[in-house]
């Protein structure tokens, strides 16, 4: 990834975490990586542990950025969060896949919450 791709993916980040924030979210972790994927933000949403995705687009970019997480990534996502609920030892509580889109305008950028965007992706247990 290019250094550019980075400092955009870093901001567009940034911008999620404002979003989930004013949303009522409290953030648990950023950038949670394991050798089996990665999880952008890890956040509690009302007694709900939330992985969320976070994908950032330019406004004349063809692909909507929620469909920019496709049956593989989510696979990824899934497999992470069941070792970030592992190693947390969370096994019973209620857990959700959210997108946050970002989409920049310019110098601005408009944010998209979509809860509960997609399932958890294979058969695990924990």
């Amino acid at each position: 990834m290019s250094n550019t791709n980075y400092l955009t993916g870093k901001h567009g980040e940034e911008v999620a975490v404002l979003c989930l924030r004013q949303q009522g979210y409290r953030i648990l972790a950023k950038n949670y990586k394991t050798r089996l994927g990665e999880i952008d933000i890890v956040a509690e949403d009302a007694g709900t542990i939330c992985f969320v995705e976070v994908k950032m687009r330019k406004s004349d970019f063809l692909v909507h950025p929620k469909e920019a997480v496709g049956k593989e990534k989510q696979r990824r996502i899934t497999c992470a969060a069941l070792m970030f609920l592992k190693e947390n030892r969370l096994p019973q509580v209620k857990i959700r896949f959210d997108i946050v889109s970002v989409i920049r305008r310019g110098s601005q950028a408009t944010t998209e919450l979509l809860k509960g965007a997609f399932q958890a992706q294979g058969n695990f247990s924990y």
